[in-house]
């Protein structure tokens, strides 16, 4: 599951949730990619060696297999995205850590805060939305639709409970 609630230890401390995008191919798996990529790309070089026709061929080969490692390592660093909403009983802030922008900040009272899903009409299936502070902000637009809901379920009863006496 990409996200997680960090239960408070201590009054005072606030209830958390980190939200993360799922990662389809871990690092370990993107070394054994590039490694066979680069062992099948290879292979057929074998009947060349020694020729010039090695060395026309060489540069695409290399640089088809550099575009792959880069362009992957590109997708991973736009994948650093996390989210961070801190619940405590008199204040509630998100926090978005983008990769290659500044942080965004939303702050709000939890008391105010209305947790909505639109099923159509957002930019993703089942859009998580919080309203307050004068402000609608999006919640884990890189879940799937059946996190979000689950999640605009369990953002409610934290709610309560937070503000519970």
């Amino acid at each position: 599951m990409p996200y997680e609630w960090i239960a408070p230890n201590q009054d005072g401390e606030p209830t958390e949730l980190h939200l993360w995008p799922y990662r389809s191919l871990p690092k370990r798996g993107f070394v054994i990619f590039i490694g066979v990529t680069a062992a099948f790309v290879l292979l057929p070089l074998i009947a060349v060696l020694g020729s010039p026709i090695l060395w026309g061929i060489l540069p695409f080969i290399v640089g088809a297999v550099w575009a792959m490692w880069y362009f992957l390592q590109r997708s991973y660093k736009d994948g650093e995205v996390l989210e961070e909403l801190c619940i405590w009983d008199d204040r509630m802030t998100l926090t978005r850590h983008n990769p290659r922008a500044p942080k965004q900040e939303w702050e709000a009272n939890p008391y105010w805060v209305k947790v909505e899903l639109l099923a159509k009409g957002g930019p993703v299936e089942h859009y998580l939305i919080l309203k307050g502070g004068n402000r609608t902000v999006e919640l884990g637009a890189f879940l799937t639709p059946e996190e979000r809901e689950r999640l605009a379920e369990e953002i409610p009863r934290i709610l309560q409970k937070v503000s519970a006496p």
